[in-house]
């Protein structure tokens, strides 16, 4: 068993083409060593920062912790706030981030050895 705090792991500029409108950070909870299973970060998005439509191989789910976000696919768009939980099937196209007036965090789940695929410019 291992108890990991997230407020003593420090957040790592999430330089990614796939993000834009604003810094992104991330603070990875799960390292590669540390599952068989899973991949878990905390990823932080300033006011107006999202990234860009994209696909994993894996499901994802979202747990939102803080400020106020948008998770978006082809056919929709919800506003998420803390305590939502997101399920986002394997290959469905999304994006996710925070709105416009305020900062948003989430914890991420994805299956280890999932890959995203950018599918927007």
């Amino acid at each position: 068993m291992k108890v990991v705090k997230p407020d003593t792991i420090p957040a790592e500029a999430a330089n990614s083409p796939l993000f834009t409108g604003g810094p992104v950070t991330r603070q990875t909870l799960l390292t590669p060593g540390m599952s068989n299973h899973f991949n878990l970060a905390v990823v932080n998005f300033s006011a107006g920062a999202r990234n860009k439509m994209h696909i994993h191989t894996s499901d994802q789910v979202l747990f939102v912790t803080a400020g106020k976000g948008i998770i978006a696919t082809e056919a929709r768009q919800e506003v998420i706030g803390p305590g939502d939980v997101v399920h986002i099937s394997a290959q469905e196209k999304h994006w996710h981030g925070a709105t416009p007036d305020s900062a948003f965090s989430h914890i991420a789940l994805t299956a280890k050895g999932s890959t995203t695929t950018q599918v927007e410019e």
